[in-house]
């Protein structure tokens, strides 16, 4: 069995002569031979896919890396203290972080499924539905982050309002 050389996905099956009949034992087990070089091939190939597809988001986590490196050192040396102001400025990275989350949760799911090639997978329109629960899930985990970090600030404003009301109340 050989891959055709443009790389298009077609295969071509070689044929040994066989001695015995076509209907023997002995045919039999070489058709299932081919048959399963064939289908090692092709998750060969899908595997090279994938693995030219994690080399390129690789190299782009490398790159947004090396670019937010270069805007925090920006930051730093332009206001001092390196704090983010919120707003139209935050939205950009926010986006860009539940884009970021969303992958790695494919890219992790795809890593701990067994049995990637096995025809017991979901079919497209389950695997979609499950990458937008995915998704509906990181919007509202970060959402629910904002509510927390809301809730800890009006928390640390009541207390020190109830620290003014203590003192007022002292004198």
């Amino acid at each position: 069995m050989a891959c055709h050389p443009s790389g298009c996905g077609s295969y071509t099956v070689v044929i040994f002569p066989l001695r015995t009949s076509l209907h023997s034992l002995d045919a039999l087990r070489f058709y299932l031979w081919i048959k399963r070089l064939k289908d090692l091939e092709r998750e060969k190939d899908a595997l090279w896919c994938g693995m030219e597809i994690l080399e390129n988001t690789r190299l782009w986590y490398l790159q947004r890396l090396e670019e937010n490196r270069i805007r925090q050192d920006d930051i730093e040396t332009k206001s001092g203290s390196g704090s983010c102001q919120g707003g139209a400025a935050e939205a950009r990275p926010c986006l860009l972080r539940s884009r970021i989350q969303r992958v790695n949760g494919s890219l992790g799911s795809v890593m701990t499924e067994p049995n990637v090639m096995s025809s017991s997978n979901p079919s497209l329109p389950e695997t979609v539905a499950d990458s937008d629960l995915r998704w509906h899930n990181s919007v509202l985990t970060q959402e629910v982050s904002n509510k927390n970090r809301q809730i800890s600030m009006l928390e640390l404003e009541r207390h020190a309002l109830l620290e003014q009301l203590d003192e007022l109340q002292a004198y």
